[in-house]
């Protein structure tokens, strides 16, 4: 299997939260757009031929792309490479720039699947957030992805937030459920250098995240979601059944993919490419023929540590005959000894964090809460 994950690093506003690369100067959309269709064009022949499974359009915020934009960027997908029939195309949206008309235009594009970056339902968690859309537009917005016809949709909310209460955590799932939204990846909010929230908490205009209340309210949202029938398929990711995301899902498998604009990854199973995150260094690179990316090959060590860190986080876990096809009996030996060995250092505290049945390693509950401890001492 093979995707595509597109970036475009655009958004309206700057989320206090977030580090990913995106401007909200949208003077060079023209330009980026052009050099996203020449970077595919260059790079369409890296998958060889491999049916395309999955296409992403993520950010920053794809919905910001005019009709002409994405029909352009599609077209040059559907001419360059293999897509599937019936291929997942997801694109990310923000409630603000919903609208019937349009929903209807993505819909005749293609496009399949939305992934809309609700965060929450309460204006106030929104307004500390810097969040471009309102409570209002929330609600509003999965009415109308609902009315366009949109059955594979996901939202996004965020809980450990400054403030938010967990009975207010809990009117956010509430509402999701009340929608009969099918998919929900949601997220503790974390504080990452060089963000606007960064900032305010070394300044102390804002609290720094409470372990305790993420933790609380992370156990909270597995409770209810499994009582109303989702699947935590993935630690942040919960589905109905049928409605996992195909595209997300390759990535904790370790499939190939293909990654492009500025700051997009690429993997192939043997390297992993990034590109330049800078828009203005990307378009003089692509507009005169210039490297705009750099690459590693992964040892076996690596490739070893990104398996045990993925696939604990899913539902299935680690696959033991998996693991010693891929890296040797004595590979296989050695992780069993760790994992006894975590298991014994956490019965002692009366936890009990990994369960090894029926040739797989599984995270319980209270392991999710420890997921990247538990792998690091696995690795």
């Amino acid at each position: 299997m093979a995707g595509i994950y597109i970036h475009i690093p655009f958004c309206r506003k700057a989320c206090h939260y977030c580090n990913f690369h995106f401007s909200t100067q949208l003077e060079s959309k023209p330009a980026l757009i052009a050099a996203i269709r020449k970077e595919l064009l260059l790079r369409a022949g890296e998958l060889n031929g491999q049916e395309v499974q999955t296409v992403y359009l993520g950010g920053g915020t794809p919905s910001l792309l005019t009709e002409a934009e994405l029909l352009g960027l599609l077209e040059v997908i559907r001419a360059e490479v293999n897509l599937a029939v019936g291929a997942e195309i997801t694109l990310e949206a923000n409630p603000d720039d919903l609208s019937l008309e349009l929903l209807a235009v993505w819909r005749q594009a293609g496009i399949n699947r939305l992934s809309i970056g609700v965060q929450s339902f309460h204006q106030a968690d929104l307004d500390w957030m810097n969040r471009a859309h309102s409570a209002v537009e929330a609600k509003r917005g999965i009415e109308w992805v609902q009315e366009a016809g949109f059955e594979n949709y996901s939202i996004d909310l965020i809980y450990g937030t400054p403030g938010l209460s967990d009975a207010a955590w809990l009117e956010n799932i509430g509402q999701a459920l009340a929608f009969g939204v099918p998919h929900l990846s949601c997220y503790a909010l974390t504080v990452e250098e060089k963000t606007a929230l960064a900032h305010m908490v070394k300044t102390k205009r804002m609290p720094d995240t409470d372990p305790e209340q993420q933790s609380r309210q992370f156990l909270i949202l597995m409770e209810e979601l499994r009582a109303a029938g989702y699947e935590q398929y993935e630690i942040s990711n919960f589905a109905l059944p049928g409605w996992r995301s195909r595209h997300n899902s390759a990535y904790w498998r370790g499939d190939a993919y293909l990654g492009v604009g500025p700051g997009a990854h690429s993997f192939d199973g043997r390297f992993r490419r990034w590109n330049v995150s800078n828009n203005a260094l990307y378009i003089k690179a692509l507009q005169g023929d210039g490297e705009f990316h750099e690459q590693e090959e992964l040892t076996e060590e690596n490739r070893r540590h990104e398996y045990i860190m993925t696939s604990l986080r899913t539902a299935e876990g680690l696959e033991l005959e998996y693991f010693e096809e891929a890296f040797g009996e004595a590979a296989v030996e050695g992780l069993l000894s760790r994992v006894e060995g975590y298991r014994t250092l956490v019965r002692a505290e009366g936890s009990e964090r990994l369960l090894v049945s029926g040739g797989w390693v599984r995270l319980t509950d209270e392991g999710r809460l420890f997921a990247d401890g538990i792998a690091g001492y696995l690795f």
